[in-house]
């Protein structure tokens, strides 16, 4: 029966940190578990990446596993329970597609996103009655890495029409955002400053981020892949020199170009 294997991982999680269970279990704390959730979810997406299904089950799992020990957590404190967590989640979601459980109409994902962003919208204003500050279009994002960050600003601001027309305005946004990046380089001693040169190079981040967004491409999924080829080919590079009975500490810069370039060929 679907689902029945998540019964028997709540049962195993309550076993686990129940009375004779696992003393290291046992001795978790919420402080204790944030950095394996963390460490979990880009493991998920590393397995997504890779193509490797039964790799990516397997992540999914762990990090199910992680997210049942929570809530048995938060039950133990008398907090809530993981059914608590599971009726918060539907109602939430039956509320948030009203063109599929209601009578709201959607022809099309972007119009889905303005909805969704409106009902959210409604219910920050409704939690935050009694708060007179203004609800602003950018409110209610949780910490995350920067660069999802600037994808979700911008995507926020984009729904209520603040976006460029067309990725060449943006393109030429990212030349002027080089050009002051530059400028404040030429002139960092002694006029400009460290902070400056961080800041333009800032912007020009930020603008790589919103061609990303703009081309419907996720830029942490694009620089996460980069990050796996650069591996690949800095540790082809190591693996050739090893076997020339050389470290890579004693390798040129053109022996490393080379081999860069012989690893990059097998790519294609």
């Amino acid at each position: 029966m679907k689902g029945q294997k998540f019964l028997e991982l709540v049962a195993l999680v309550d076993r686990l940190r129940g009375p004779g269970g696992c003393p290291w279990d046992r001795e978790q704390t919420f402080d204790s578990i944030k950095p394996m959730i963390l460490e979990e979810v880009y493991e998920v997406l590393e397995a997504l990446d890779s193509g490797n299904r039964d790799e990516f089950c397997a992540e999914l799992g762990d990090l199910l596993f992680q997210i049942v020990f929570l809530a048995q957590m938060a039950e133990v404190e008398g907090s809530f329970q993981i059914d608590d967590v599971g009726e918060r989640i539907v109602t939430k979601m039956i509320r948030r597609h009203p063109h599929v459980f209601g009578d709201a109409k959607a022809s099309n994902a972007e119009e889905v996103l303005k909805n969704w962003e409106m009902i959210k919208r409604s219910e920050k204003a409704e939690s935050d009655s009694g708060n007179q500050r203004n609800q602003s279009v950018l409110d209610g994002l949780p910490k995350m890495s920067a660069l999802l960050a600037a994808s979700k600003l911008t995507g926020k601001a984009a729904r209520v029409g603040f976006d460029w027309a067309n990725v060449d305005q943006i393109f030429t946004k990212l030349h002027e955002e080089i050009d002051e990046l530059k400028f404040a380089l030429h002139r960092r001693q002694p006029e400009s400053s460290a902070a400056e040169v961080e800041q333009e190079l800032g912007d020009l981040l930020f603008v790589v981020v919103n061609i990303a967004r703009f081309l419907k491409i996720d830029a942490e999924t694009a620089l996460r892949k980069t990050n796996r080829k650069f591996k690949q080919r800095f540790q082809y590079i190591e693996n050739r020199l090893i076997e020339q009975g050389k470290h890579i500490s004693e390798s040129t810069i053109d022996e490393m170009d080379r081999l860069w370039d012989e690893a990059k060929s097998l790519d294609s």
